[in-house]
């Protein structure tokens, strides 16, 4: 033993926990030589800790006596555990556990007459009460070293590197890092151990996604200091003890991708998201992407001037629609994700077959406001509850494209909470929407305040027929951008043939004779075309991006990030060519030349995502911001912080003072 170890003293022994020094086989000249580092607790309760210990604790200390050249490498830990006491994180070892390090013996070494490898090992074994340090003095005699058969299971217990280096950025709050994992590997609940000391705040939630092969993982910062290289650990599970060891270095990270083991962002609690849900349910009332319907809503508020027991139940069956539509959406949209289905709120307008039959529903609504036909559903007459709950079921289905203010964290929220509470999110919605009718039907006094049944009604329906019209050209024009130009004619097609059946249904009726029989004779040949023309005359390319003056670029991951990495900020927009809501924002705020001659003065990169038809990366990225649907409005500052999510009704004041936060 060298005189310079030799004299080095034991202070505290290893009695709590014991070390011991084991080799892997005697060094053998030119190779690595791996030494193992065994440490068993006297008992269940004492631990020790990883390299980093976390907020309390100490890291192994070792200090070697080798021969000239020969050098030591990295130590080589297991997955680590992690121990909260007293809101403070640590980085443990609960039960016997191994660390090996590796030593590069020289080629030139004559390994038959070196003295025997000395080293002093430094520790600390704690319980939850109590710390000891703890100190060995060991001792490996190379011309004896034998390989020890318990190597094999220690190394097996070792993370595995990662073959590829991950890449990491620092913003304002946060560390994040993109690390190259297959999407075939099932992480669990996985949790990332940082080596770098104090870079993190250990007790921070950490956010996970998937992007295709990459997990994208967000951490909330500790002191922040940038380091030149990151490595660490990610665990798949405390209880599987599995995971793998990383090294990244600074670079691009992506942004959005479809998050697991919790979220990206913070999620409300449940009770807040219930109220957001009915919150932004009742606002839909007064959205504009609900206009269309409110001659359907006009009607309802008129026939509840009768009797105190129909309007109870008028608002009873109106009220069971509109829920039991938003639940079958949600319940819908639950089941295609969890099969795979990158889908969102108001996915059903994203299907080209759903549109048309709108189209032919907007079209026969519009006939039968004006008078050509009577159709019992939506007339003004007292059909019973089934009108009523038709008219919701109805409702719900147009009403609810477009999230709103509250209701689109409460639908981000259900996309990543257990199915039950997401479709009492979904009911919640429905409550908020039918809830001005609910209303109406059991409280007395509001009833009174509205006029009293008459022949104004029969006009009123006439002049909803107005909207309602709108609403079906603002369909053809839909039915074009999903499908193309031939697609929407075979449409026309379609309903010019509903309309002629109409006209003769409604001739009929005025007559008193029978009616619905000629509908479908007349109606049927036209149906029947459809059947075979839409299909074959639908064209599966891409809409044309609408102009716009900022000249935005179409959105991608590629895109934004690297709209990031060069430095400028970024505005993005999700749009749909379906949400009114956002063609409303559009139009009176984002195609200013205010908020234009902004962007360009700060250089403001513009990204545009269009939602009309389907997209996956879109749907990602939506779910990654805890958005349900569109519109979603990010602002991306210079900085590299993390996005701001902006209102879903824009000004272009909002949008003009960006540049200047």
């Amino acid at each position: 033993m060298s005189a310079s170890l030799s004299a080095q003293e034991v202070r505290f022994g290893d009695e709590n926990i014991a070390v011991e020094l084991v080799a892997d086989g005697p060094p053998v000249a030119g190779e690595e030589w791996t030494l193992a580092f065994h440490f068993t607790p006297i008992s269940r309760e004492w631990h020790g800790y990883w390299s980093n210990p976390g907020d309390a604790g100490l890291g192994m200390g070792l200090t070697w006596e080798l021969p000239e050249g020969w050098e030591v490498g990295e130590a080589l830990y297991p997955v680590p555990q992690r121990l909260l006491i007293s809101e403070l994180m640590n980085h443990i070892y609960e039960g016997e556990y191994t660390v090996l390090v590796p030593i590069h013996v020289p080629e030139n070494a004559d390994v038959s007459t070196v003295d025997p490898i000395t080293v002093f090992a430094e520790y600390l074994a704690c319980t939850d009460a109590i710390c000891v340090p703890q100190d060995a003095l060991l001792e490996i005699d190379t011309a004896r070293a034998i390989t020890d058969p318990r190597i094999g299971r220690w190394r097996a217990d070792i993370a595995p590197l990662l073959d590829q280096t991950g890449s990491f950025a620092l913003t304002d709050k946060a560390l994040r890092i993109a690390l190259p994992l297959p999407a075939a590997l099932e992480v669990g609940e996985p949790h990332v151990f940082i080596e770098n000391i104090d870079l993190v705040s250990y007790t921070g939630e950490q956010g996970f996604a998937r992007l295709d092969d990459t997990l994208l993982v967000e951490i909330p910062l500790g002191a922040g200091i940038a380091p030149e290289e990151l490595s660490g650990i990610i665990s798949f599970g405390s209880e599987t003890g599995e995971g793998v060891r990383f090294v990244a270095a600074p670079g691009l990270v992506p942004t959005g991708g479809e998050p697991i083991a919790g979220s990206m962002r913070e999620l409300p609690s449940v009770w807040l998201a219930l109220i957001g849900a009915l919150a932004g349910g009742l606002l839909l009332n007064i959205m504009p992407c609900v206009f269309p319907i409110l001659s359907l809503k006009a009607l309802s508020l008129a026939k509840a001037g009768g009797s105190e027991a129909e309007a109870r139940r008028d608002a009873i069956f109106y009220t069971a629609g509109v829920v039991l539509a938003c639940v079958a959406l949600g319940a819908l949209m639950l089941a295609l994700r969890a099969a795979g289905t990158q889908v969102g709120w108001a996915f059903q307008l994203q299907e080209p077959g759903v549109v048309v039959a709108l189209l032919v529903l907007a079209v026969i609504i519009t006939a039968n406001f004006s008078g050509i036909f009577e159709l019992p559903t939506v007339s003004t007459g007292n059909s019973g509850g089934a009108s009523s709950f038709g008219t919701g079921l109805l409702a719900a289905f147009v009403a609810t494209p477009c999230t709103g203010p509250f209701m689109a964290a409460a639908m981000g929220a259900a996309l990543l909470l257990p199915e039950p509470i997401a479709l009492a999110l979904f009911a919640a919605l429905g409550l908020g929407l039918a809830l001005p009718f609910l209303a109406l039907g059991f409280v007395p006094a509001l009833r009174s305040k509205l006029p009293a049944p008459g022949p104004w009604m029969e006009r009123f329906r006439r002049i909803m027929a107005i909207p309602m019209g709108l609403t079906a050209l603002a369909l053809i024009w839909l039915v074009s951008r999903i499908g193309g130009q031939g697609f929407a004619l075979t449409a026309l097609v379609v309903v010019f043939g509903v309309v002629t059946a109409l006209f003769v249904v409604g001739k009929l009726q005025r007559s008193g004779k029978l009616a619905w029989p000629a509908f479908g004779l007349v109606a049927a040949p036209f149906a029947l075309f459809g059947v075979f023309a839409l299909p074959a005359s639908y064209s599966g390319a891409s809409t044309a991006d609408a102009a716009s003056i900022h000249e935005p670029i179409t959105f991608s991951e590629g895109a934004l990030t690297e709209a990031r990495a060069s430095g400028a900020p970024v505005f993005i927009w999700f749009t749909a060519d379906w949400c009114v809501t956002c063609k409303v924002n559009e139009r009176v705020a984002i195609e200013q030349e205010e908020v234009r001659a902004a962007f360009e003065a700060a250089g403001v990169v513009t990204i545009r995502g269009d939602w009309t038809r389907r997209d996956e990366a879109i749907t990602r990225f939506l779910t990654a911001q805890g958005a349900a649907g569109v519109p979603l409005y990010l602002w991306y500052p210079a900085s590299g912080d993390a996005p701001e999510q902006l209102p879903q009704v824009l000004t272009p004041g909002l949008l003009a003072d960006l540049p200047q936060k």
